[in-house]
């Protein structure tokens, strides 16, 4: 199957993880509207019903969306792994990931644990690059050292599907020793890190510029529509921002009420863009560069003696390879 075809086939996972975003958005909006209401109607403040209300909501909705998103999330790795590493598909995919999710991690306990593993072990090699250059060149090498640990820290998330993905692959070893291996693959393969690293910038800046900066340009005409009306919104930003005890670039740009508006339309065009990137380009980007990932590791699977490269670079990869 190439790239587009597996795209199609498991967007699914993407479209009815959306769903479960916008239920639970409405889930905390009606809670906290329900606690405003019962509390006025009772001659209380409404408004502190309202927050309660959204606390439960939140509450709920992180609960919600931690065992909808492990379900889901896990289950389109696992199926766009099987069909880079065996060429086909099911019919019902949502069925078949779930299966092969409950069949590797048995809990969701353990599906978080081994995230968090993957995630520190990449994070740490990140900063472990920046401390090379900064021993190697002093300030400037640490500049260089800080950019490449930033870059590298920016595909993180993709490197941890990539690697729950060859977690799914290997699944006659057991998910601590893959996760190991996939976490050598990292390291092990600079030109596919490469690759990955560009497809991911590349495509990211591309739609932030089209999508958000589209959606910046909609947003600023209708709030220009409104501008008596949000004025008043605009002036208590601008005061509340030049009382800031850590004043930054974003909180001049806040206190200055000429540019709230320009500020407000570009945060709604990131919002909505995040929102479709997420949902219908990342995915596509994930299939890339999980197929070169997989591939980059199936004909020459890490060795226990690669294991000891990476023993030194990472305490958290360290612990996880003692333990096995």
């Amino acid at each position: 199957m190439d790239n587009k075809a597996i795209y199609k086939k498991t967007l699914v996972f993407s479209l009815r993880r959306v769903l479960w975003d916008l239920i639970s958005i409405a889930l905390v909006i009606g809670l906290a509207t329900l606690g405003y209401f019962i509390l006025n109607n009772m001659g209380q403040n409404g408004f502190i019903g309202l927050a309660i209300g959204a606390v439960i909501g939140i509450i709920a909705m992180i609960i919600i969306l931690r065992f909808v998103s492990y379900s889901l999330k896990a289950g389109q790795i696992a199926m766009i792994t099987r069909a880079v590493t065996e060429g086909e598909l099911p019919d019902n995919v949502v069925k078949e990931g779930k299966k092969v999710v409950r069949e590797r991690f048995a809990t969701v306990a353990l599906y978080f644990a081994a995230t968090k593993v993957i995630k520190g072990i990449f994070n740490q090699i990140g900063q472990g690059i920046s401390k090379v250059g900064q021993a190697i060149g002093g300030d400037a090498g640490g500049a260089v050292g800080d950019a490449v640990g930033s870059a590298i820290r920016t595909v993180v998330n993709y490197l941890c599907d990539c690697c729950l993905g060859w977690v799914f692959y290997r699944k006659e070893v057991n998910a601590a020793k893959a996760t190991c291996e996939g976490a050598v693959l990292f390291f092990k393969h600079g030109k596919t890190l490469a690759k990955n690293m560009g497809r991911v910038f590349g495509i990211g800046l591309l739609t932030l510029l089209l999508i958000g900066g589209a959606f910046t340009g909609v947003f600023y005409l209708i709030l220009s529509r409104f501008s008596a009306s949000m004025a008043i919104v605009y002036d208590k930003v601008a005061e509340a921002m030049q009382n800031s005890s850590n004043p930054n670039w974003l909180t001049h740009i806040l206190q200055n009420r000429a540019t709230l508006p320009v500020a407000f339309a570009a945060i709604g065009g990131i919002i909505i863009w995040a929102i479709i990137h997420s949902t219908f380009i990342k995915p596509y980007v994930l299939t890339g560069v999980l197929r070169n990932y997989l591939e980059s590791g199936m004909d020459d699977v890490p060795t226990e003696e690669s294991f000891r490269v990476l023993d030194s670079k990472s305490p958290k990869f360290q612990k996880l390879h003692s333990s096995l």
